[in-house]
């Protein structure tokens, strides 16, 4: 069995760590993140070479917004519907340059959340072309225009 992925995945975690302090590991060899701003949005690096930028909302949190009401009768389908809703105009803000930039859109559900996430490839081998594309990650998005 090979371990060049792994490595390969090692050495670009090294070289972003010096140029983007905030990205963490989330796990053990898994992906690393960092927030772009104040408002939600995340960067998500994963080790099959993924670039992510994604925007969502914790399933309980829409269930505290629909508190006056009776979210409680509520599937878990019906609350992601309300998570979409709520999502979108963040989303709606940064798609139309997101997908001109080569990215693609995706939604990704579970039972605890939704989120949007704009997904493109980088190579692993050269970690200066996907600093550029995080460091534009961060300037579109990062901060408020």
């Amino acid at each position: 069995m090979s371990t060049g992925a792994p490595t390969a995945w090692t050495a670009f975690k090294a070289s972003l760590a010096p140029v983007f302090p905030r990205l963490i590991e989330l796990e053990p060899g898994g992906p690393m993140a960092m927030e772009l701003g104040h408002d939600g949005w995340l960067l998500e690096l994963t080790p099959d070479g993924k670039l992510l930028c994604q925007y969502g909302m914790a399933l309980d949190d829409v269930m505290t917004l629909l508190s006056d009401g009776t979210p409680e009768d509520l599937g878990t389908d019906e609350i992601a519907k309300q998570a979409k809703y709520y999502i979108q105009p963040a989303v709606a803000k940064y798609r139309a340059i997101l997908l001109q930039s080569g990215f693609s859109e995706r939604t990704e559900m579970n039972d605890n959340y939704v989120a949007a996430c704009f997904e493109r490839t980088v190579d692993m081998a050269n970690p200066l072309a996907a600093q550029d594309l995080m460091r534009w990650c961060v300037k579109t998005i990062g901060v408020e225009r």
